[in-house]
Order: structure tokens, then sequence, then C-alpha cells
């Protein structure tokens, strides 16, 4: 004969051993863990800055592109104003923005506002032509915006004219 099987009604299971040994393996695992030291957590590379100091050099007598940013006082624009010192040069970057068809353009232009940098761009591009040599230099008003200056250097560099000086006065 077979036996007769009860039914389970439910069972309990007390959870208070588990808690504690799960409290144990967790402090156990906090006391045992190994913290990054401050030389782990340090950057792998190292960055070298060159070194500097106040440049007070003087900008040169002759091949100089002066690139000045200003705010118009009869329209209230704000303008690149690009020229040259050399008076052959002066003459020569005339002639080759004539070339260019720049507006307001003639031979005894010795000083070009522009107002777009595509203009700009090509203006650099032929005072580097006219006198290779030339050091470049920008004069901005302080009022200006950054981004009048970004614009400049961008220009630039496009032109491949990546050494310049900033002209400032001097901090009393």
């Amino acid at each position: 004969m077979s036996k007769v099987k009860k039914k389970r009604l439910g069972f309990v299971m007390d959870m208070t051993p588990l808690v504690d040994i799960t409290f144990l393996l967790l402090t156990f695992f906090m006391f045992t863990a190994k913290f990054k030291s401050e030389s782990e957590s340090q950057q792998k590379f190292t960055i070298k800055r060159p070194a500097s100091t106040a440049d007070t050099t003087k900008l040169p007598e002759k091949d100089l592109v002066m690139i000045k940013i200003g705010i118009d006082t009869v329209k209230h624009d704000t303008s690149w104003y690009l020229s040259m010192v050399n008076e052959t040069d002066v003459v020569n970057l005339a002639n080759e923005m004539v070339k260019l068809e720049y507006p307001s353009a003639d031979m005894r232009t010795a000083q070009f506002k522009i107002n777009d940098t595509n203009w700009l761009g090509k203006a650099i591009e032929r005072a580097r032509i006219v006198n290779p040599k030339a050091m470049f230099a920008i004069d901005a008003d302080k009022r200006i915006r950054y981004w009048w200056i970004d614009k400049a250097i961008n220009e630039m560099r496009k032109k491949r004219a990546t050494s310049f000086n900033f002209v400032t006065d001097k901090r009393k």
C-alpha cells in the first residue's frame, strides 16, 4: 500500500544568519580592498610647457604687415585695417589688390579697410607675396569682441603666417 503524502502548507526560513554572513563578507571586502594610491591615479603622460617671459621686443621698423582691428568712429562698425610699413611694399600691395579688383582699391591706397574674412585672407596672402620676410602684428582695440581677433588669426593660419606679434600697452 502506498503512503499518503502530506501537502506542504509552506515553510518558514530564518533570514537572520544570511544577513549576518552578507554583512560579514561586505565588511571583509571593504577592509581588505586596496584603493588606488596617488601615483596610480595620476595621468600617464606629462605636458612640458615652454618657458616664457614678458616679451618687450619692439616691432621692426621695416618689413612689417600691420593688421589693426578697430571700431569706425563714423559708422560705428568694426573692421580690419591692413597696411604695410615699407613704401615699396605699400605700392606693390596696392597693385596686387587692384589686380584682385578689391572694392575701393587704387594705386594710392595705403591702408585697406576689410569687412570680410575672405578679403582678409586674400590681403594677407598678397602681403606675403609682396614681402615674404615681413612680420605680422595685430593691433586691436580693447573694446572689440574676441571674435574679430580669432578670425584674423585663423585667416593668418590658413595663409601660413603663423608668427605674429600683439601690440599692447605696458601695465602701470
